[in-house]
């Protein structure tokens, strides 16, 4: 070829790469037929696909039929709606179109719950069950450091691994990685920050999976389709030889639901997310910087209940029902109950006070006499925790004989777990009121009620208070007298005198005549009580709180 066919060559090849270009649409009209094209296959479901087979047999919801059930009508946007695994085809110079494409098994986005915005993250279980794949964990890690910008709560419907890999993870990339799990630097900063993180259980939660949902401010099992476990059946009967367990047996409603891993239960899908929106309602988008949303109530503040005058009984042994109290005190129908099944010792939840959100702490006389158990006491450290980094104000009613004892009590590590209450209550600084609606014993009583100086606190008529219970109290502070009277047959007599006595000088009159007590109060009143604490809270105390924080002066901490 001469010298002089050299520039026409090149001016040739110039030009029919201008024409290609200038037989491209202006408006990228094939670019976005493939956005599209992609858009469409992700959000419809391949019926003769096994996983998607499997997941209708079992019962469950496919990902985005979750999304519709959950989330306010047509609010929903996905982010990170192309990332997957496509196979192209080449239909020209420069084109190309997918002819296949395997979403990323972790669908993400923000969308809306009642109104308010959320960022959410859910697992396809029928796409490699959930195990990682086409981008799950940087999408993962976007979005934990999304809620962090945005200050936005954060869903999480968990069913699979959410993340986590498999070991076909090592033959797909030819290398075994270290499993670092970078996005919990982003979860805990959440956490802390009182930027609501709320997990449900929708079907096998494995490994990080667990470990992510576990980690939420709440969470809920749906009981007809959720588990959670740190490995699956295979891998323990590997490990420990543990065989035949089904996910149920390992790691169903009644392992973790009762024993604290999981904070509430669900009869199902569905009912899992109406206790998210819920619990939703009572929280700020972040703690750090907003207040708890009040909302208007029409349930009047200065409302009386003359029964709740008759509800502790005379008798000291006789039982009543908590829940009346706190059902009777709160707005109606407003009381939302955490953890109904485990640590029975307690109740704890979430309520509202003349439209105002705050947290509920009571004892629950019927299991153990009220005594905190271990697992009272972890349930009610939590509950404090959280109301700390969401700046809800606590009100409990407190019916506390002590803490537990016994031989059960001490091997489940009773008073390690009620220091650990001890030292929720002290650590934390959002606002408490006491209603002292019968017993304060012991070191449980002082720490519940002697966290905040000065006490926020008010009696009933039937309030009683000391050391240690008269029951076992008077054989142990008169046991020399009372083993006299026993040798003269006369102990009984004897006893019944040191009981009337010691009865009529705990009268709680007494007490508040020496200021022991700073008011006692009519059982009827208590509402209206409760509810003015509540307001002047959320008017004078709360937007203080609020610059402390903003200012670094409170720091909470739930993790």
């Amino acid at each position: 070829m001469s010298d002089d066919s050299k520039p026409a060559s090149s001016a040739s090849k110039r030009l029919r790469q201008v024409s290609s270009h200038l037989a491209l649409p202006a408006d990228y009209a094939d670019v976005r037929e493939q956005i599209q094209t992609l858009r469409t296959i992700a959000s419809t479901p391949d019926t003769s696909r096994r996983g998607y087979i499997r997941q209708k047999q079992a019962g469950k919801l496919w990902v985005r039929e979750r999304l519709e059930q959950l989330l306010d009508p047509d609010s929903f946007e996905e982010i990170g709606s192309l990332s997957g695994t496509v196979t192209w085809k080449k239909t020209g110079p420069m084109r190309e179109k997918p002819v296949s494409f395997i979403p990323s098994n972790n669908v993400q986005g923000k969308g809306k719950l009642r109104g308010r915005s959320v960022l959410l993250t859910a697992d396809d279980f029928s796409l490699r069950s959930g195990h990682a794949d086409g981008a799950s964990a940087g999408k993962t890690i976007y979005l934990e450091k999304l809620a962090l910008a945005l200050k936005l709560p954060v869903v999480k419907l968990v069913d699979g691994s959410s993340g986590g890999g498999s070991v076909t993870t090592i033959r797909k990339e030819s290398w075994s990685y270290v499993p670092y799990v970078p996005m919990f630097h982003q979860v805990i900063r959440q956490l802390n920050d009182g930027i609501p993180n709320l997990g449900a259980i929708v079907g096998p939660a494995i490994g990080l999976g667990a470990a992510r949902v576990t980690a939420c401010h709440f969470s809920v099992m749906a009981a007809d389709v959720g588990a959670l476990f740190n490995a699956g059946p295979e891998v323990v009967k590997g490990a420990t030889f543990e065989d035949g367990l089904g996910f149920q047996d390992l790691g169903g409603p009644m392992i973790h639901c009762t024993n604290g891993t999981v904070d509430n239960v669900a009869a199902n899908e569905a009912e899992c997310f109406e206790q998210l929106r819920t619990v939703l309602s009572y929280l700020p988008d972040c703690g750090r910087y907003n207040a708890p949303p009040v909302i208007s109530s029409d349930d009047p503040e200065d409302r009386e209940d003359g029964s709740l005058r008759r509800i502790i009984p005379r008798k000291q042994t006789r039982m009543y029902n908590p829940w009346t109290i706190i059902k009777s005190v709160v707005d109606r129908d407003s009381f939302f109950e955490i953890g109904s099944i485990w640590g029975r010792t307690a109740i704890s939840g979430l309520a509202r006070l003349g439209g105002r959100p705050v947290g509920i702490i009571s004892l629950n006389c019927e299991v153990n006499s009220g005594a905190l158990d271990a697992a009272g006491s972890q349930k009610l450290a939590r509950l404090l925790k959280l109301c700390d980094v969401m700046n809800l104000p606590v009100l409990q009613f407190v019916d506390v004989p002590g803490y537990a004892i016994g031989t059960v009590a001490e091997r489940t590590a009773t008073m390690r777990w009620g220091i650990e209450l001890a030292k929720a209550y002290f650590s934390t600084t959002t606002p408490i009121f006491s209603v002292i609606t019968r017993r304060a014993y012991g070191v449980a009583g002082g720490v519940m009620l002697g966290a905040r100086d000065p006490h926020m606190q008010v009696a009933w008529p039937s309030g009683q208070w000391g050391s240690l219970p008269l029951e076992g109290g008077i054989e142990v502070g008169h046991r020399h007298e009372l083993r006299e009277a026993e040798k003269e047959g006369k102990k009984a007599e004897r006893y019944a005198e040191l009981e009337d006595e010691y009865r009529r000088l705990m009268n709680p009159v007494r007490t508040a005549n020496a200021f022991g007590i700073e008011e006692i109060i009519d059982p009827k009143d208590t509402r209206k009580v409760v509810c003015s604490w509540a307001r002047h809270v959320y008017e004078a105390l709360i937007p203080i709180r609020l610059a402390e924080r903003a200012a670094g002066r409170i720091q909470p901490v739930f993790s």
